[in-house]
């Protein structure tokens, strides 16, 4: 007789009611899942920071432009350029020789002055007695002393040519007008710079204190002021306003600044008002020119909505939120971001009081799903 394969064989009675208990039970439904926790916090109203971000750029408080003001050939650069300069220091040499000459003719100058007027006062000392006695006639003494009188004005003439030269000679050494980071030198020896030209050699930016400005419509100005004068929005005196920068690769400045100067004209070309805040920068992290968004604390609101940052979804410049709704069902509420302090998102709308907001655990859900809500610890939260 032919032999067959195991699994070709009949099975015997018992292995058949085995097999058909196993199969019955494959067919039976799987228990559903339970339900995933989530942790949530309530929403409530309360008193939130008015938090304002504005692009801004930062100034130096102070930038002198270091010009000639002599004409010359430039001889040496005395600094280094991208140094911490001291006010006066010197940063040009400009070739002094033609105005030492202009000096010591200056100085000639008056020197001459000098002899001429000493001449004329020993002529009217000679004439004064001479006078009285008829020897000399009043014309010839009253020529003596116009004559004593116009060297006196020569002699101050040729002092001021000589403050003068003095002073352009002084000019061949270019110096810091003020403190701060001198820049890199627009021109090189050799290079012929002049006064009336007004030739640029470098630049001075005082870099700390420095200052931060931002432009905001006029329209929204007027809101903060309907709301401040309405109650809903308590704001401190301009110099008590804290500023927040966060720089271009998106980290936070870490020293905070105030908000020191709001301009009282609107720009009739864009309907904008600048505003300024005053920064420390020990270590000149920031530079003349670097563009920031500022976060402006502008008081608090009243009644206002907060939170925690990790629950907010930002996906194509549209913010929102997953909301644990009636028999613990997630259902997606778009929301109107504000700022950001102290880990939270201030929300302007989309959200009422009594929401359940989904704050951990929302990666794992999705819209329409039911979860296990779980009240987070208020610190966790972030409530109030």
């Amino acid at each position: 007789m032919p032999t067959f394969p195991a699994f070709l064989r009949r099975p015997k009675g018992g292995s058949v009611a085995m097999f058909l208990v196993l199969a019955s039970c494959s067919q039976q439904e799987q228990p559903a899942p339970p339900p995933p926790p989530v942790d949530v916090v309530t929403v409530r109203t309360g008193d939130v920071p008015n938090v304002v971000e504005l692009p801004g750029r930062i100034e130096a408080v102070r930038t002198a432009e270091v010009r000639a003001r002599v004409d010359g050939i430039v001889e040496r650069r005395l600094y280094q350029e991208g140094s911490d300069v001291p006010a006066g220091a010197p940063l040009f040499l400009i070739d002094p020789r033609d105005k030492q000459a202009q000096l010591a003719q200056a100085q000639a100058a008056l020197n001459r002055a000098m002899a001429a007027r000493a001449n004329a006062r020993s002529i009217v000392t000679r004439y004064e007695p001479l006078v009285s006695r008829k020897a000399v006639s009043a014309q010839e003494y009253d020529s003596a002393l116009s004559d004593a009188r116009q060297a006196d004005a020569s002699v101050s003439d040729a002092r001021a040519a000589l403050d003068r030269a003095r002073l352009e000679l002084g000019y061949t050494t270019v110096r810091a007008p003020i403190a701060g980071r001198v820049g890199k030198a627009q021109v090189t020896e050799g290079a012929l710079v002049s006064a009336s030209s007004a030739t640029l050699l470098t630049q001075v930016n005082q870099l700390s204190p420095i200052y931060a400005t931002f432009t905001e419509s006029s329209s929204k100005l007027l809101d903060v002021q309907q709301l401040t004068k309405s109650g809903a929005l308590r704001i401190p005196n301009v110099d008590a306003i804290q500023v927040r920068l966060v720089l271009e690769n998106g980290t936070e400045y870490a020293l905070p600044g105030h908000l020191d100067f709001a301009d009282q004209t609107v720009d009739p070309s864009t309907g904008s008002q600048t505003l300024r805040a005053r920064f420390l920068n020990p270590d000149r992290m920031l530079l003349p020119g670097q563009f920031v968004r500022a976060r402006i604390i502008a008081g608090s609101r009243r009644d206002g909505i907060a939170v925690p940052q990790r629950a907010v979804q930002i996906s194509n410049e549209e913010a929102s939120v997953l909301i644990v709704g009636p028999d613990d069902i997630v259902t997606k509420r778009t929301i109107e971001l504000g700022g950001q302090s102290n880990g939270k998102w201030v929300v302007q709308s989309g959200l009422k009081p009594g929401d359940r907001v989904i704050i951990d655990g929302w990666m794992k859900v999705q819209p329409g799903q039911k979860v296990a809500p779980r009240q987070a610890k208020p610190a966790a939260a972030g409530t109030r």
